[in-house]
Order: structure tokens, then sequence, then C-alpha cells
């Protein structure tokens, strides 16, 4: 259940102390296909979050625990709000497809509408509520060129020159984030927690990226972990999951739409060849709602 205008309603009225104040803030906790999200409105009292803060929220031991903060913020564009998000390390991300159908169905909720868009660092996401908890992205055109994601030097983002361990090789693009994609055989054997990290800073993404590890199980199925940058092995990625299906379609691996399998759930995801969009459609739940404690 959507409980998004109550909640942030009752913020507005009762929170309105200084803006990096956190204690007594509402909250709402939401996932997509497990990958798990703080979210907090911040449309009419900003909020500054720095690195130290966010972290304590999202650490799953002290704060509430997430994979990613989300704020909910006005743009000033037209967009029916700009998201900002911050991920478990405190660093800034410039787009999350998961996030962004959660906050489009709370949206959704909010105002009656069945199409929202939302704007992020990444540019405009417009989404659609296809029914109850079922939400439909438009992540917008892959960068599919070097400088797109971007690598450090020029190279053939499908055929990366990197190896570490069981892996090499991988394709390489952007969903409004840095993403790689290795291609494997085995997923259950892979030490992901091992290399992932070293993968994530590899010398060839100054802005570090997401690694992605895909097994082909069909033309129409792609069974997937991901390595977020900022965030660690969470149990789904929107778009990674988006960047493994333009790579894979784009090695002849699939056909342009394919379920992607991941940790927490399942995505359907379709590269558009009319205009080269790449849509996400999956699932938006809310898990439980809050206010926020004294934080340091």
């Amino acid at each position: 259940m959507i409980i998004g205008t109550e909640l942030f309603g009752r913020r507005r009225a009762c929170h309105t102390a200084g803006m990096n104040r956190l204690d007594g803030l509402p909250f709402i906790k939401m996932h997509g296909a497990g990958n798990d999200f703080v979210v907090l409105d911040a449309r009419t009292h900003k909020l500054a979050l720095g690195p130290a803060q966010a972290k304590l929220l999202a650490d799953r031991h002290l704060g509430v625990g997430c994979d990613q903060i989300i704020l909910i913020e006005t743009d000033p564009d037209g967009a029916d709000a700009f998201m900002r998000i911050l991920n478990a390390d405190g660093s800034e991300s410039g787009a999350c497809g998961n996030a962004t159908r959660c906050v489009a169905a709370l949206l959704a909720e909010e105002t009656g509408e069945r199409r929202i868009s939302i704007r992020t660092l990444a540019g405009l996401l417009p989404s659609e509520i296809l029914g109850p908890g079922l939400v439909e992205v438009d992540m917008g055109a892959p960068g599919l060129q070097w400088e797109q994601i971007p690598l450090a030097a020029p190279a053939d983002t499908l055929h990366l020159k990197i190896a570490m361990g069981p892996v090499e090789d991988p394709a390489a693009c952007s969903m409004g984030n840095p993403h790689a994609t290795f291609f494997v055989d085995d997923l259950a054997r892979l030490p992901i927690e091992t290399i992932g990290p070293a993968l994530e800073r590899n010398r060839n993404f100054p802005e570090r990226a997401n690694i992605g590890f895909a097994l082909i199980e069909s033309p129409e199925r792609i069974r997937l972990r991901v390595w977020e940058r900022g965030a660690g092995l969470t149990l789904a990625c929107g778009s990674g999951a988006c960047a493994a299906l333009v790579n894979a379609h784009r090695r002849g691996l699939t056909r342009n739409r394919a379920t992607l399998i991941l940790d927490g759930g399942e995505l359907e995801i379709t590269w558009r060849e009319a205009d080269g969009h790449v849509l996400m459609r999956g699932p938006a739940v809310t898990a439980f709602a809050g206010q926020l404690p004294e934080f340091a």
C-alpha cells in the first residue's frame, strides 16, 4: 500500500525547523525488486544531507538502512519532481531506475495522475503506472560512446580490455550512470564481493562504475547480479538491468527485449527500436514508514 500523501502531508505540518535536522522527519521505506530506499520529502523544506549524515541514515545497524537515500525535490523546469539520489556511501548518483518507479508510485497516488515525469541529474525519466505496484519507466537512450560512459581514454565500449580473476572482456554503456557488464557461465561460484570493489574502481572508470555479472539463460532471459557503485552488492539494480540488456543485445546474445532475473525479483527491459530508448517495467513496493530519531 502506498501511503505517501498522508505521511508527507504530516511532515509538512510538523517539521519546520532547521534544514539539516533529521530528528522527527517522516520517511518512507520502499523497494523495487529488493533494491531498497529511504524516501524523504524535500519539496517544501530543503534538506541538505552531507555524506556523513547520508552514510549514517543508510547504515543497516545504526540507521534505517538502505541502498540509496532518495530526496524528492521540486523541479524548476516543470517536471512533477526532481529526484536526488544519495548512495549508501554518501556519494551522489545520476539515475536509479528502481527508485524512479517507487517515487512515481508515490507521486501518482498523491496527484491521481497515471503518467509522472521525474527529473534526475541524468535527465527526464517519464513514468507510467500500469497497475497496483507496477510501474514502467522510460530510461532514455543509452550512452554507447567512450566519452559518454565515461571511460578514461578512447576504447571499444563493446569489448573493454579489463580482466580480473574469472571475468574478462566486459561491454560498457551509460544509463545515466557508468555500467560495465561481464558475461559469465557461472554466477554461483563468482566471488563478486571480492572482485566487485576493485572493478568498480578500475582505472578505466574515472567516475567509478556499476559492475554487472550476467548469465544468458536464453535470448529472452538474463540472470544478473550487480555490484553497485557506492552501494555494493544489491538485490537489484534497475539501470544495471537496462545496461545488461543493451550490452547483451549489442553482442547478439539476446533480443531487444528480455526478462532480467535479479536476486530480489524480475524486471522487464525493452530497448525500443523506434527511438533507441530503454523501457524498464517492474514493481514498486512500500515496506514501512516512520519518523527518524535524533541522528548525530
